[in-house]
């Protein structure tokens, strides 16, 4: 595996270096000089050499046998780097210095694009101020744009509003030395009009491998307005370019300039940059770079869906050809860079930035790319005027850049800005086509994405081969031979089934390859019912844009569950159907079809008979039934899925529902073969209540106790949590019982003991007896055939909620109505009052506040301390500390206490005090966070229960609860609506933290049972 140097510090080489570890033929990515971006992943770390002594960055090649060097920075490249890097036998990617003068010198530029025939600005080039403004004065074309001709880190570009103001530029070029050395010659080009977009390309000297075009954002701020940036952010694929304009830029401005450097004797090796405006003659460059844009970068590579080092490596090997780039054609990109209050002037360094975060757990769709930050101790501190650059992905251009918006403006730190109309160009105008042509691919389907999942799933069908058929797919029907299979006179069962809503959560939780198991054993457990032995399987899946990673995970739990089953898989439909599915969010149906001689055929009712044994079949959990009463359960006791079981030590409640539904086909077949059962019942959706009656003739009822197994504690569990009544339970799980065998009393312990050899531990759970109509008319029909005793206790006895054996005491501090006082209230001294907690003290900061009333109301003793009557805020403090601990307060919440505490009550208290704030933390600290919400123009918010830290808004955070921001919203509007979430998520947090389920070490938050 190869190691890789980056050269560059900004927000370009940590995208790049980001995009190289992806590769598998990488061991590690050096980044000289770095920042704290590219020492965050385990394969990249920064090294300190001076780019400027070539000979030191040898030495580090040689001595860490790096493989490649892909520079960054337009200044290393025009100083020769690359020729050097060659030269000692260390492949680079980047041009020679000749090459690199295409952006180091606008003066060779354009007079290389005349030689070639390029199409451009016209222009002339000056070294004397007095001449150049005679030329803007009198020149037959708008002659407003003036550039320093050397390297200027993209600023040295002026655009000027009149004639005046571009002779100024001019002779502050030249005489006033702006941009030093790099201005002792200029050019004055013609000022064109139209839509600027940057087309960037792979180049190893012959071959030119396009980039899809992006647009930057020059200007500081918005609707482009105010003084050049090196870049405020940037979207990709950039809509408004027509195919025919596409190509004209493809072959006659980048190829073209490949063939005329070869020509000249420099082939172009590495990124050619040319920045395209789109006038009404067509594409006319406004200049070339020699490299990879930034921002552009940024929001171009993560679209890259091949291999970036094998890329950068054919182009050093002259092999680009072999290696073309492929770039996903489903998404958009929007980059919104956070810059430092006063850039691009003067700007602080070492501001602590917080957010970032956040920001990075938001999904693999959110990105946040370092620029000008560093690290100092555990903190990221700002130390440069851009300083990161926040990229969003979705699948329509709005989305990406609302997303990337409102994540931007999660991060902060003191005086950061960014613009919020990143891709407001496009926006406004309807965008046309991306091609001249519609494919079924523009519409959303992707047939090379299902020709790949097919060839992928082929070996996992194979896999599932049985007599009667060789599980081979790709034709348009599948063949059994049922003969061959040994079936002398054959009936045929079928069945078809889903798994409900247990798809949301293995969606939810990321988590495909088990759901493919339940999808089979739904069905087979069905037909199996019947005593059919399970042969083949179909499965669809549906979905609204295919992954085929996930499609193929959930393929290979369908086959290993007909592996299972011994039944063979011969096919099945994916349907990719945009508008009908979000994303990727997908359905599944299977169909099984199984045998079963004639004289086998079950149930057989005529057999059955009073004094019948009904044997339970243990479940491995829920199965696949229950599952949108599960959902609303978890809803309502607001508890996630990657919340840990408490009722199995080192799993999460996810990983406890997802448990696969078990199959009964080994087991089960050999003993209906031998005629020991006379019916089979699955326990599917309905429970023992509905399924049972399914298999008994209408004479009999089947009795049962629920003492006679042992119910798992998930059921016992969700029966408390949600407050379900046994009949109900009985009627949508399984309780433990996924199969019934009905068998007559003689062969019980036979069928008993086969099953435990066959390693599935089976008991008696009731009994056949005739129905006794006359006690039961009052039932319903399922109660008159179904009878089931002791399931509550059961239940009960299967998990019982931790008891308290004492209350925390907690202390309240307010400084007005207390609203969120009276939640706490109602959720510790309610009726219904099984918490953790109790309030024994409400203090105030000031007298005759609702919120004291509510407390006296409810009996809560209180005091009021004013803050006023004390010399200093340490003083208040003090007290207020001494009377929570005289009344014996264990937790303090802060509901409204309009003070800023001090450091020394804070460390007391540290670990055992919880604060609400009205945002989403990290995002908008500080006390006016509704104002900021709105003016972030973000789409969500809500509030945040957090251990208090001495940082203000900075501490652990126990409980989140979100709400949508609406356009139309004022901050009155958006408070009454982050206030209700308030009132559930403040309560939720205090029983975390007084259970014990949730204890602050070492400022991170330690989650138990």
């Amino acid at each position: 595996m190869a190691t890789v140097l980056v050269l560059g510090g900004g927000g370009r080489e940590h995208a790049l270096s980001w995009k190289l570890t992806q590769s598998a033929n990488v061991r590690h990515v050096y980044v000289s000089p770095g920042n704290a971006g590219t020492e965050s992943s385990p394969k990249t770390s920064n090294v300190v050499l001076n780019l400027k002594k070539f000979e030191e960055v040898v030495d580090f090649c040689k001595r860490e046998s790096v493989a490649l060097v892909v520079v960054g920075p337009e200044d290393p490249l025009a100083a020769g780097i690359a020729d050097h890097l060659n030269s000692q036998g260390i492949p680079c990617f980047g041009p020679s210095a000749k090459a690199a003068q295409i952006e180091a010198s606008k003066e060779f530029s354009k007079e290389f694009m005349s030689r070639h025939n390029i199409p451009t600005a016209r222009f002339r080039s000056f070294r004397d101020p007095s001449e150049a403004c005679q030329h803007i004065n009198n020149a037959d074309y708008p002659a407003l744009v003036v550039k320093a001709s050397g390297l200027a880190a993209g600023k040295g570009v002026v655009v000027a509003q009149s004639k005046e103001e571009a002779c100024q530029a001019a002779r502050d070029m030249l005489n006033n030395k702006l941009f030093g050395a790099a201005g002792e010659t200029i050019v004055v080009e013609e000022l064109l009009t139209g839509d600027e977009v940057s087309c960037l390309a792979f180049s190893d000297g012959t071959t030119v491998a396009m980039m899809p075009p992006a647009q930057d954002h020059k200007q500081l701020n918005n609707g482009d307005s105010g003084p050049n940036t090196g870049g405020m952010g940037a979207i990709c694929p950039y809509p408004m370019i027509s195919e025919t304009d596409l190509d004209t830029v493809r072959q006659a401005v980048l190829q073209r300039a490949v063939d005329g450097m070869k020509k000249e004797g420099f082939p172009f090796v590495g990124v050619l940059y040319a920045g395209i405006m789109l006038t009404s003659s067509g594409p006319k460059v406004l200049e070339f770079n020699c490299r990879f844009g930034d921002p552009e970068t940024q929001s171009i590579l993560p679209l890259l869906e091949s291999d970036l080092y094998e890329i950068c490596l054919a182009c050093a090997e002259g092999t680009l050809h072999q290696h073309l780039p492929q770039f996903t054609r489903d998404l958009y990109t929007s980059g919104v860079v956070l810059a430092s209050g006063g850039y691009p002037g003067g700007y602080k360094k070492g501001l602590p930035i917080s957010g970032i975060d956040g920001v990075e757990k938001m999904g693999p769709r959110v990105l946040v790319f370092h620029a000008g930050t560093t690290k100092q101790e555990q903190s990221i501190v700002t130390s440069g005027g851009r300083v990161l650059a926040v990229v969003a992905m979705n699948s329509d251009l709005q989305s990406a850049c609302t997303d990337a918006q409102r994540w931007a403006g999660f991060i902060q730190f003191d005086g950061a800005y960014h613009r919020s109309d990143i891709g407001f160009r496009v926006l406004e105008r309807k965008p046309l086509s991306r091609m001249t042509y519609l494919s079924y691919r523009d519409a959303g389907v992707d047939i090379e994405a299902g020709n790949s999942l097919v060839k992928a799933i082929q070996p996992l069908a194979k896999d599932t081969q049985r007599s009667g058929c060789d599980a081979s797919l790709g034709g348009f029907g599948a063949l059994f031979d049922i003969k061959a299979a040994g079936f002398r006179d054959p009936i045929l069962v079928s069945g078809t089934d889903g798994v409900g809503t247990k798809l949301k959560i293995a969606q939810d939780m990321g988590k495909h390859s088990t759901i493919g198991i339940d999808l089979v054993a739904m069905c087979v457990n069905d037909i199996l019912s019947h005593g059919a032995e399970p042969l083949f399987f179909l499965d669809y899946f549906a979905t609204g844009r295919l992954n085929v990673d996930v499609a193929k995970e959930v393929i290979r739990g369908i086959s290993t569950g007909c592996k299972q089953a011994n039944c063979a898989l011969v096919g099945g439909e994916t349907a990719e159907m945009p508008g009908m599915y979000q994303g990727e969010d997908y359905d599944l149906a299977g169909f099984a079809v199984g045998a079963v001689e004639r004289g086998q055929l079950l149930p057989r009712m005529q057999q059955i008979q009073e004094g019948d044994n009904l044997i339970g079949l243990p479940s491995s959990g829920l199965h696949s039934n229950g599952f949108s009463l599960v959902r609303k359960v978890m809803e309502k006791i607001g508890l996630g899925y990657d919340a840990p079981s408490p009722f199995n030590n080192g799993k999460t409640l996810g990983e406890e529902f997802l448990v696969p539904t078990r199959l009964y086909v080994k087991e089960v077949l050999p003993l209906m073969h031998q005629g020991h059962v006379k019916a089979f019942c699955h326990i599917t959706g309905g429970g023992l209540m509905e399924n049972l009656p399914r298999v008994l003739p209408g004479n009999l009822q089947a009795q049962i106790d629920a003492g006679l197994w042992s119910v798992p504690p998930m059921f016992g569990w969700l029966a408390h949590k949600g407050n379900i009544q046994a009949s109900e339970m009985s009627l949508t799980f399984n309780c433990g019982v996924g199969g019934v065998l009905v068998v007559d009393k003689s062969v019980t312990e036979t069928v008993l003991q086969q099953l435990v050899t066959s390693g599935l531990t089976a008991s008696v759970i009731g009994r056949l007896c005739e129905k006794q109509g006359n006690v039961m008319e009052t039932c319903t029909q399922s109660e008159r055939r179904v009878v089931i005793e002791n399931l509550q206790l059961a239940l009960t006895n299967s998990w019982k909620a931790p008891s308290v054996s004492r209350k925390r005491r907690v202390g309240v501090l307010i400084s007005g109505s207390g609203t969120n006082l009276q939640a706490l209230i109602d959720s510790t001294n309610g009726v219904n009052n099984n918490c953790s907690s109790e309030i024994v003290l409400v203090i105030s900061n000031k007298a005759g506040v609702q919120g004291i009333e509510r407390a006296q109301k409810a009996g809560i003793q209180t005091q009021v301390i004013n803050h006023k009557e004390f010399g200093s805020r340490e003083e208040f403090d003090m007290e207020v500390d001494r009377c929570l601990r005289k009344a014996g307060v264990e937790i303090v919440c802060l509901a409204g206490f309009m003070r800023i505490l001090s450091g020394e009550f804070v460390r007391k208290w540290r670990g055992h005090m919880l604060n609400i704030h009205p945002s989403l933390l990290p995002a908008f600290k500080g006390h006016n966070a509704h104002e900021q919400v709105i003016a972030a123009r973000v789409r969500i918010s809500g509030c945040t229960v957090h251990f208090v830290e001495e940082e203000v808004d900075a501490g652990a955070i126990v409980v989140q609860e979100s709400v949508p921001v609406y356009p139309r919203d004022t901050v009155a509007s958006l408070a009454e609506r982050v206030k209700t979430v308030e009132h559930k998520a403040f309560p939720l947090a205090l029983e975390l933290v007084a259970s014990g389920q949730a204890t602050l070490k070492d400022g991170v938050i330690e989650w138990s049972q």
